[in-house]
Order: structure tokens, then C-alpha cells, then sequence
């Protein structure tokens, strides 16, 4: 897993920081994706992770909600 996450970084790095200084006719940009989606897939997984994130902070809020009105209308 360390080694996939070595090469991804490495990858995006280069593809990010080191193409735009490449000239348009490399055969190096074959292998790359136009430099417009070096952002837009960060931002998408940003996104995506954030609403995961919040969502799994809800539903555990929610149970425990729940939980908690379970507890008081037996106590009562």
C-alpha cells in the first residue's frame, strides 16, 4: 500500500508541478491527463470525502440521539 501511494504521489506530482515546463510536442504528455484535471480531481475527492466525513459524523450523532430519548422515556 505505501508503494501505491509512492507512486500516485510521485505520479501527480509530476503531472502537476513538472508538465506545464515540458514543451507540447513531448511524447511525455501521452501519458498524462490534461493539466485542467489535476485540480478538478482533488477538489472532487475533497468533496466527496468531506460529505462521506459528514455523513458518517450524522448518523453516528443521530444514534446516539436516539440512544439518548430511548434511555430518558425508560427512566421516566
Amino acid at each position: 500500500m505505501l508503494a501505491v501511494a509512492a507512486f500516485v504521489f510521485t505520479y501527480y506530482t509530476f503531472w502537476a508541478l513538472l508538465t506545464p515546463f515540458l514543451s507540447p510536442t513531448s511524447p511525455l504528455l501521452a501519458l498524462f491527463p490534461p493539466r485542467e484535471y489535476a485540480v478538478a480531481f482533488p477538489a472532487i475527492l475533497v468533496l466527496v470525502g468531506g460529505s462521506g466525513v459528514a455523513a458518517f459524523i450524522g448518523r453516528v450523532m443521530m444514534k446516539e440521539a436516539r440512544k439518548r430519548r430511548i434511555r430518558e422515556g425508560k427512566a421516566a
